[in-house]
C-alpha cells in the first residue's frame, strides 16, 4: 500500500492574467485520482487547501500525521480550467518547495507539465510531471511504475520526457463520491446569476475533450478527443450529490452537447444546472427540453460576429450571425441566463459588436464586450505564431500579450504582472 496525499492550492490570482472564476469548486482531477487509487488498496489524503482555506502550516500538520508517500500538486484549481489555467506557476512553487521534505516524492499534474513538462519539472523542483489526464498515470506511481508513457522526470542528470500527453477511456469512469464537508462548504454556484444561492454547489463531468478544433482553445495536449459517459452513471453521481444538499450542478464539459437520457433523467431530480455549449449545436426542441430539465445558465461561444472572423477561428459554424442571434433568444425562452461569448477579433468592427450587443440585450442575452485572446501553449493559435512549444512557452505567451494589449477582461481591474514578477525564480 502506498500512501497518497492529493493537494489543490489555495488559490489567490494576484497580478494574473487568470481568466477562470476564482472561487472555489470540486478538484475533479483530484477526486477521480483518489477514486482509483483507493479502489486499488492505496490510502489517500485529499486536501483542498482553497475549499477549507488552508495555509502552509495547516497542510503541515495533516501531511505530518499523514506520512506521504506521495504528494500530488496540481497547476489549475480544477479539470473545469485546464484550458485557461493561470499562466504563473507562483502557488504551485510556494507549496511544492515548503512540502519538500514531507514526503519521499512530489508529482505535479495540470496544464503546465502536460504541455511544457520539462520547465514544470524545473520550476516547481518535483520528482515527476505527469503529462495529460492524470487518474491513471497517478495509479501506476503509486503501484511502483516509472518507467510509462506521459512521465517526465530526471534521470541520470538529465531530464527524460516519456512519450506525450496521454488520455484515459473517461467513458467508463463510475459515479464518483466527494467528503460531506467538502460539498458543504462548496456554496459558490459557479456561472449561476439568477438566484442567489440556497444550498452547496457542485461540478460534473459529463463529458471529456471537444469534437470542434477552434484555433483559440488550449485543449491539445490533454483534453482533445471527445469521450461521454452513460446518463444513468451521470444521474447516479447526481444522485448523490442531491443527497448532501447540493442544489445546483454546473457541468464543466467543454462543450455540452444535447444528450435526450441524460436531460430527460434531469427533468425529475428538481436540480438547476449550468452549461458551456455552442448554440448552433441546440434546436428549439432541445432548448425547451434543456430549460424543462433545469439549466439556468448557458455559456454559448459565438466568438465572432462575422463569418470571415468566426472562419478564421476555425469555428465550423454553418449558421449565420443573424441565426445564431435567433437561436440565443430562443434560447433565452427557456432559460433564465444566456451569455454569448465574443472574442476581440480584427474582422470584427467595434460600431458593429456594440450594435449586435445592445440587441442582444434588449432580447435579454448577454454578450460580453469582446476579450483579447490570450495565445496558451497547446492552442492551435500558440502553434501559427511561434510553431510547438518550448520550455520557454509560457514566457513568450505571456510577453506576448502584454505587448499586444493595453485592457484585457472584464475581470482584470489592474494590469497583469510579467510572468517573471510573479514566479519564483529557480536556477
Amino acid at each position: 500500500m502506498t500512501r497518497v496525499a492529493l493537494i489543490n492550492p489555495n488559490w489567490n490570482f494576484d497580478g494574473s492574467i487568470y481568466f477562470g472564476c476564482r472561487s472555489p469548486h470540486l478538484p475533479l482531477e483530484l477526486g477521480i485520482s483518489r477514486h482509483y487509487l483507493e479502489q486499488a488498496g492505496h490510502a489517500c489524503l485529499l486536501l483542498d487547501a482553497h475549499m477549507f482555506d488552508l495555509s502552509l502550516h495547516d497542510l503541515e500538520a495533516e501531511l505530518n500525521g499523514f506520512r506521504a508517500d506521495i504528494i500530488v500538486v496540481t497547476t489549475a484549481p480544477t479539470y473545469l480550467f485546464w484550458r485557461c489555467a493561470p499562466p504563473e506557476l507562483r502557488v504551485p512553487q510556494q507549496l511544492t518547495f515548503a512540502l519538500r521534505d514531507f514526503a519521499p516524492v512530489l508529482v505535479a499534474v495540470g496544464p503546465h507539465g502536460s504541455t511544457t513538462p520539462r520547465a514544470a519539472l524545473k520550476k516547481l523542483a518535483v520528482d515527476f510531471v505527469v503529462m495529460g489526464e492524470c487518474e491513471h498515470a497517478l495509479l501506476r506511481l503509486a503501484d511502483g511504475g516509472r518507467d510509462f508513457a506521459g512521465l517526465c522526470f530526471a534521470e541520470g542528470g538529465r531530464l527524460r520526457v516519456n512519450g506525450g500527453p496521454q488520455a484515459v477511456n473517461f467513458a467508463d469512469q463510475p459515479a464518483l463520491d466527494w467528503p460531506v464537508e467538502m460539498v458543504r462548504r462548496h456554496r459558490h454556484h459557479h456561472h449561476r446569476f439568477e438566484a442567489a444561492p440556497d444550498g452547496p454547489g457542485a461540478e460534473v463531468e459529463a463529458s471529456r475533450g471537444c469534437p470542434y478544433h477552434c484555433t483559440f482553445c488550449a485543449k491539445e495536449n490533454f483534453r482533445n478527443a471527445y469521450r461521454k459517459r452513460p446518463a444513468r452513471v451521470i444521474l447516479d453521481e447526481i444522485d448523490g450529490f442531491r443527497e448532501q444538499g447540493v442544489e445546483y450542478i454546473y457541468f464543466v464539459d467543454e462543450i455540452f452537447l444535447p444528450d435526450v437520457e441524460l436531460l430527460r433523467g434531469l427533468v425529475s431530480r428538481g436540480l438547476k444546472f449550468g452549461i458551456q455549449t455552442r448554440i448552433d449545436l441546440w434546436k428549439p426542441p432541445m432548448l425547451e427540453l434543456l430549460g424543462r430539465a433545469g439549466c439556468v445558465s448557458i455559456e454559448a461561444g459565438v466568438e465572432s460576429l462575422t463569418p470571415e472572423g468566426r472562419a478564421a477561428l476555425a469555428k465550423n459554424c454553418k449558421m449565420t450571425t443573424d441565426q445564431l442571434a435567433d437561436r440565443l433568444i430562443e434560447a433565452r425562452r427557456h432559460v433564465p441566463f444566456v451569455q454569448a461569448n465574443l472574442i476581440e477579433v480584427p474582422q470584427d468592427e467595434d460600431p458593429v459588436v456594440q450594435r449586435w450587443r445592445r440587441r442582444m440585450q434588449e432580447a435579454g442575452v448577454w454578450a460580453n464586450d469582446p476579450v483579447p485572446l490570450y495565445p496558451y501553449p497547446g492552442s492551435p493559435d500558440y502553434r501559427k505564431l511561434w510553431g510547438e512549444p518550448d520550455d520557454i512557452a509560457w514566457e513568450r505567451a505571456h510577453a506576448h500579450y502584454l505587448a499586444m494589449f493595453n485592457r484585457f477582461s472584464d475581470i482584470q481591474d489592474e494590469r497583469p504582472a510579467p510572468l517573471s514578477a510573479l514566479e519564483i525564480k529557480v536556477a
